[in-house]
């Protein structure tokens, strides 16, 4: 009698399918999220915590298998164990000859980590389950406190909403070809300011975080009639301008921004489900003004972040996918198609800022929780942030030796009067 257990398997929505097409050792495709407590991690509790976790995210027990015409996830037994931390942050997770889940659950002193390949989920959808897993370890750990009232859970999405492939639900189709091909077909923003420096030993990356006030951070940004991600952005373009050669100080900055699409469209999906928005700035005549970067940064975030822009980013991250010839062509030429289109893309673009967000847990939970922390998979220096209560934290994470724009850029937070916490790995 064969008692063996179905196989179960299912497509990669839209981003998915170019993290496996394009990582290796140098760009594996791995974002870590962080969460600091007030105690010492326990790691008998964290795997309980863990082993109820995944029940609730049934894709997480998938790994990443190769067909003829596209990657595809399958269902597995391996059941996922906590481990202290012993490897460089964000080390691989993927490699296309081992079977593998695709996150990691490492904990270390205070700290619990979830490190994720990009293409199991992007960092709303792990924060997710960041969330779900604290939400079980701090309800073992703490039981007594709850016993009189048992915190509720934020994210309580069902099975299938956290499976959903959010980018099919909301393609469109023909209706924004038109408006998809125009955007194609914006103007060339010139010359691409690219960061340069001196790679780290054996691929690791350098990661430096600041810990200052939200608040504090915030009134800086009203001062300027703007929000906090425009302002961190102005400062890191500052930044990276005064880092820049002379000499090429007239060539233009890209900064890629990552837009969570659950923003504009209803979803719960834990998978990816994203767009990248890339605004150019050109220092015109060395004008470092800072309110009139973030003048120009204002109105290019207000351009992107319209409806209208918003379907045509969808549309044509779509468009590969649909496109008949992409559908017939075999997995290894799809996967050339895209490594080539993504050293193009990255000849495009100098940084990347992404903002996580005000991340909030059941008020009951504040006592225990000291703040979170993201660290951004990177192939260049880029920034990464979220906040908790009033602590603001901002991971840069480099591959190169050198800090000049780190330092840079936290001395103008710190000439502001803000006071910040430095660390580094």
């Amino acid at each position: 009698m064969n008692n063996q257990k179905k196989v179960e398997w299912s497509k990669l929505d839209n981003a998915s399918k170019y993290f496996p097409a394009t990582c290796d050792e140098k760009d594996p495709k791995v974002f870590r999220i962080a969460c600091e407590l007030f105690e010492d991690v326990e790691p008998e509790i964290l795997q309980k915590a863990l082993d109820i976790t995944i029940e609730q995210f049934p894709l997480y027990k998938s790994v990443l298998r190769r067909g003829i015409f596209w990657y595809y996830y399958e269902s597995s037994d391996i059941r996922p164990t906590v481990e202290r931390e012993d490897k460089p942050v964000c080390a691989p997770i993927y490699r296309k000859n081992e079977k593998n889940l695709l996150f990691r659950v490492i904990y270390n002193k205070k700290r619990i980590n979830i490190e994720v390949f990009h293409a199991l989920s992007d960092g709303t959808g792990a924060l997710w389950f960041m969330m779900t897993l604290l939400y079980h370890y701090l309800l073992i750990k703490y039981k007594d406190d709850f016993l009189e009232k048992k915190p509720e859970l934020n994210y309580n999405a069902s099975i299938s909403q956290k499976k959903d492939d959010s980018f099919s639900r909301y393609y469109q189709g023909r209706h924004y070809r038109k408006q998809a091909k125009t955007k194609k077909e914006n103007k060339n923003p010139g010359k691409v300011y690219i960061i340069r420096g001196t790679r780290l030993e054996e691929n690791r990356i350098k990661v430096i975080e600041g810990t200052m006030s939200a608040k504090a951070v915030l009134e800086e940004a009203h001062k300027y009639n703007t929000t906090l991600t425009v302002f961190l952005s102005a400062l890191l373009l500052l930044s990276i301008y005064k880092d820049m050669p002379v000499r090429k100080r007239g060539n233009t900055l890209v900064l890629a921004v990552p837009i969570n699409l659950r923003q504009f469209f209803k979803s719960e999906t834990s998978s990816n489900f994203f767009s990248i928005m890339n605004i150019p700035y050109t220092f015109d005549d060395g004008n470092t003004e800072l309110k009139d970067v973030i003048g120009k940064l204002d109105e290019s975030f207000r351009k992107e972040l319209t409806e209208e822009r918003i379907y045509q980013h969808l549309h044509w991250l779509m468009s590969f996918e649909r496109n008949p010839f992409t559908r017939i062509a075999p997995l290894p030429l799809k996967n050339l198609s895209l490594r080539i289109a993504n050293a193009i893309a990255d000849l495009g673009v100098t940084t990347s800022i992404s903002n996580l967000g005000k991340i909030k847990t059941p008020p009951e939970f504040d006592r225990y929780i000291r703040q979170f922390s993201v660290i951004p998979n990177v192939r260049r220096p880029q920034m990464a942030i979220c906040t908790y209560g009033d602590r603001l934290v901002i991971n840069f994470a480099s591959p190169f030796r050198e800090t000049e724009i780190q330092r840079f850029f936290f001395e103008s937070l710190a000439n502001m009067g803000i006071k910040i916490e430095i660390a580094s790995n």
